[in-house]
């Protein structure tokens, strides 16, 4: 037991010192990532690096978002959003298996508490889509947090592509059609986010009002 603790709390340190070196080491700059990737376009292989990329880093936590800044620019929308969704999806599966295999020793205390049990009743692909499409929202936390909790892979699979594939499409049309000069200022434009966030309320609203209807006392 404590040789597991010691082993996954090396991983965590490994984790956080990869992170540190490599936003030193400048791997973690869209820019520069962009720089590099420009001249091989044209290469199929490309559009699979990238998606092994983002799922790489959105596995463990890292800025899996910054993809975004290096494929929007250099594929048409349909196939940037194609290359995010299947990257965030699959990174989000690695995440979710991954926070499943750090935290096994002590789940179990918290699967009898009332809050587990309303959590795991909402485990429903609405919640998770709204999660997911909703601007500015960590992909990580809805992960790691689908892990924990053990929500169902048929909910979290389809929300994460979906969700993802639908956020994903609206910031890379923005970012591809002003190239270069996009900026962080154009994705949080109300005219970008504002759709986006009335589709999350919306299905938020829908997912609230069937709780209500068939909210029954949960049983200690």
């Amino acid at each position: 037991m404590i040789r597991d603790y010691i082993k996954k709390l090396f991983i965590v340190i490994v984790l956080i010192v990869t992170g540190i070196l490599l936003d030193i080491a400048g791997f973690l700059d869209a820019e520069k990532i962009l720089l590099v990737t420009r001249e091989y376009t044209d290469y199929w292989w490309l559009v699979v690096v990238l998606i092994l990329l983002q799922t790489i880093l959105f596995t463990f936590a890292l800025a899996g978002s910054l993809i975004l800044w290096v494929t929007a620019p250099l594929y048409l929308p349909a196939m940037a959003t194609f290359i995010l969704a299947t990257g965030a999806t699959l990174g989000g599966i690695g995440a979710y298996f991954f926070s499943k295999y750090m935290t096994d020793e002590w789940i179990y205390k918290i699967e009898r508490s009332q809050a587990y049990k309303l959590l795991h009743k909402q485990d429903n692909f609405f919640t998770l889509f709204a999660l997911r499409v909703f601007p500015a929202f960590p992909h990580s936390l809805v992960n790691y947090s689908s892990g924990i909790l053990k929500v169902k892979l048929s909910h979290f699979i389809p929300a994460a592509f979906l969700g993802v594939g639908i956020k994903s499409y609206v910031y890379a049309d923005i970012i591809y059609n002003l190239s270069t000069t996009a900026s962080l200022d154009d994705l949080l434009n109300v005219s970008t986010i504002g759709p986006l966030v009335l589709l999350s309320a919306i299905t938020f609203l829908g997912v609230f009002i069937q709780f209500k209807l068939s909210n029954k006392p949960i049983s200690l």
